[in-house]
């Protein structure tokens, strides 16, 4: 299974209610994500399930990311807000083993540690870029994670 990791992009620094759950992508968010997702597609990334933190900027992303890759409605689930746990993260994915290709949109501080903990590297530090997408190998699903990093995509490298 391949597992791949999209940071949300630029949001606005404060939502109208002011909750951060209801935080949005910016245009300029939108645009870096678009540039980057045209070149994850253009490599061949193309999930079989999308799952996404229900805040908004997340939820955006994904949806950008289903369009953008060809790939299904995003599932909303808890797993993936920002002060989550990385083994929730690790247990989310192997309840979705029948996926080749699985596509996780989130937050920070989540996401670097959780790189850290599929990677089976708990002192890797991982700079997660927003609308970084980070993709990630297993063989098996069993037991730890013992996953293999492919590669990391961030906006600046895609022309944005």
């Amino acid at each position: 299974m391949t597992v791949y990791l999209l940071r949300h992009g630029i949001a606005e620094n404060t939502a109208s209610s002011g909750r951060d759950e209801d935080r949005e992508l910016t245009g300029e968010g939108r645009e870096k994500l678009s540039a980057l997702l045209q070149r994850a597609a253009k490599s061949g990334v193309k999930p079989d399930m999308i799952l996404t933190s229900p805040y908004k900027r997340a939820v955006q992303t994904a949806k950008l990311a289903s369009k953008a890759l060809e790939g299904p409605e995003p599932v909303e689930t808890d797993v993936l807000v920002p002060h989550s746990a990385p083994r929730s993260v690790w247990n989310e994915i192997r309840a979705h083993a029948d996926a080749r290709e699985l596509l996780l949109a989130g937050h920070e501080p989540l996401f670097s540690h959780t790189v850290s903990y599929l990677l089976d590297a708990p002192t890797l530090k991982v700079d997660f870029k927003k609308g970084a997408l980070v993709a990630i190998d297993f063989d098996s699903l069993r037991g730890e994670p013992r996953g293999t990093l492919r590669w990391m995509l961030i906006p600046r490298l895609c022309g944005s």
